[in-house]
């Protein structure tokens, strides 16, 4: 059995755990200190059921009165306000109270409508974590937010609302198809570009046996990145200022998820996408060499990612940008890079976006 791992995220209302390891999934003692009795009801899609949802509904089925299963289509092209709604109208029709907690057994879509569908719900119920893909292990199972997309923006609607606790099996990820699994290593990749010059000195040195899911491997990458994410949050949970910085690249990955039709592409083909376009741009600025620039586009790809934005008008990319949660009255913001590891966010000319976009293009 691997060594279980631990890290305690700290925000405004107290703490919670996130535990790394494998067979946690169906080990009742990775949920023996939530408050029992209640309902459980496991918020989970159409493909991650059929492999977990019995395991999970097991473990559970010692501290609660009930558990039932919530089962969502899947794909990012359904992380809408309908969808949402199917979530609520389950657990009306279930006559469920302010004691249920809910399960977000899934990718980062299923973590970000479970969460809040549970934020909503009777003005704030519990949930907990329960990630399954890479992406949502790394990056947005932990920290709280939560969020639908709209068909003018990724993201817009949608609010805080903190976990009991986030449980990693990383036995999950042996299922997890390479698209998706490759695409989660673009989160990792930001985290050492943006926050953690070792870190990235690291990835360069084991990403082909992170590339085969090498259990060690896998287990630091996914550590040091919820590490590197929770110190952040804990010192800006509500995104006022620091935790800006753990957006590298979503700036323009966004605009391409909302420009190509979410679920065209990727979440982290878009954002790897986005980090090139960003890293372009800061040298650009002369605020990074172009060496560091260099580095990022082979490590990712390497990891067999998209540094290269796809064909879309450049009027059309600037105003899909305006709308990022960034942007103030208008004006385009971006995390820039003063070096691997050293990012900071600035007020960008539009014109810069698009002579950085040209030069993307040839990448």
């Amino acid at each position: 059995m691997m060594e279980l791992h631990q890290l305690t995220v700290r925000h405004a209302g107290g703490t919670y755990p996130i535990l790394i390891g494998r067979g946690l999934l169906a080990d009742a003692s990775a949920f023996d200190s939530l408050a029992p009795g209640g309902a459980a009801v496991i918020v989970t899609n159409a493909t991650v059921a059929p492999l977990y949802a019995k395991s999970l509904r097991q473990a559970l089925a010692p501290r609660y009165v009930r558990v039932e299963v919530i089962e969502l289509p899947d794909g990012e092209q359904h992380k809408t306000l309908a969808t949402l709604e199917t979530v609520l109208g389950a657990l009306l029709a279930g006559q469920h109270d302010r004691k249920c907690t809910l399960f977000a057994l899934g990718g980062g879509v299923v973590g970000d409508i479970a969460g809040f569908a549970a934020a909503c719900y009777m003005r704030g119920i519990a949930f907990v974590q329960v990630p399954t893909t890479l992406l949502a292990q790394t990056d947005s199972s932990v920290g709280g937010k939560t969020a639908v997309n709209h068909a003018l923006g990724k993201n817009m609607i949608g609010a805080f609302h903190q976990p009991l606790r986030v449980v990693i099996d990383l036995d999950t990820l042996e299922t997890l198809p390479s698209r998706e699994y490759v695409a989660g290593i673009a989160e990792v990749i930001k985290y050492g570009a943006a926050n953690d010059a070792a870190f990235f000195d690291w990835l360069e040195a084991n990403l082909d046996p992170l590339l085969v899911r090498q259990p060690d491997a896998l287990a630091w990458a996914i550590r040091r990145s919820c590490e590197i994410k929770a110190g952040i949050v804990e010192r800006d949970e509500r995104e006022s200022g620091e935790r800006a910085l753990l957006n590298f690249g979503h700036t323009t990955g966004h605009a391409i998820e909302a420009g190509a039709g979410y679920g065209t592409w990727l979440h982290g083909e878009a954002v790897a996408c986005g980090m090139a376009v960003a890293a372009e741009l800061s040298v650009e600025l002369g605020r990074l060499e172009a060496a560091a620039s260099v580095r990022l586009r082979a490590l990712l790809k390497r990891a067999g990612l998209p540094v290269r934005p796809p064909p879309m008008p450049v009027e059309q990319y600037l105003a899909l940008m305006a709308r990022d949660k960034k942007s103030e009255g208008g004006s385009l913001h971006f995390v820039l890079l003063a070096g691997l590891g050293r990012s900071f966010v600035q007020r960008v000319d539009p014109a810069a976006v698009s002579a950085a976009l040209a030069a993307s293009a040839a990448f």
